[in-house]
């Protein structure tokens, strides 16, 4: 038996067995799983070529934002584990972009504080993010970016109880 199929039924199968199950499409969490991997996916390399990690850049903002000076404060305040920020803290010391010492009120603490340094490259990060996910976001206009920035934020509060913000009201 001699099967023939044009190329247009070709094309069609091969597009279907590409496209996903309408379930999983119609699935909010599916879909944020998804974006969340294409987002590390995209991003990763841009931040390795620039000799860093996203953990490194999360870490420095935490610092900048002058309320997480600690190690365990810096751990909780981003949900990383204290043993992995130790070796994150590592890379960023060896890299001359923060500096930690012991905090004399509590000889078991370590105070970590930025340099000059990596206050200049915490403003190369700033900019390398906008960039990622302006180009990541390319397909929204502003509107809905800032409309999917406040539903995902009350989602965050939610279920993040660290991921809260304050936005300033609209004018």
């Amino acid at each position: 038996m001699r099967y023939t199929y044009s190329v247009t039924e070709i094309t069609t199968q091969s597009e279907r067995l590409k496209k996903l199950p309408e379930e999983l499409v119609a699935s909010n969490l599916f879909l944020l799983k998804r974006l969340g991997m294409a987002a590390k996916e995209q991003s990763l390399p841009v931040y390795e070529q620039a000799g860093l990690h996203p953990y490194h850049y999360a870490i420095l903002a935490a610092l900048d934002a002058g309320t997480h000076e600690t190690q365990g404060s810096i751990a909780d305040a981003l949900g990383y584990d204290k043993g992995q920020l130790v070796g994150l803290l590592d890379e960023l010391e060896e890299a001359g972009l923060v500096e930690r010492r012991r905090d004399q009120a509590d000889r078991r603490r370590h105070l970590v504080q930025m340099t000059p340094e990596g206050k200049k490259q915490l403003q190369r990060l700033r900019r390398l993010s906008a960039e990622l996910e302006d180009n990541f976001f390319s397909s929204l206009s502003d509107e809905q970016r800032e409309e999917l920035h406040g539903l995902l934020l009350s989602v965050a509060e939610c279920h993040l109880p660290n991921c809260s913000m304050s936005l300033p009201p609209k004018a």
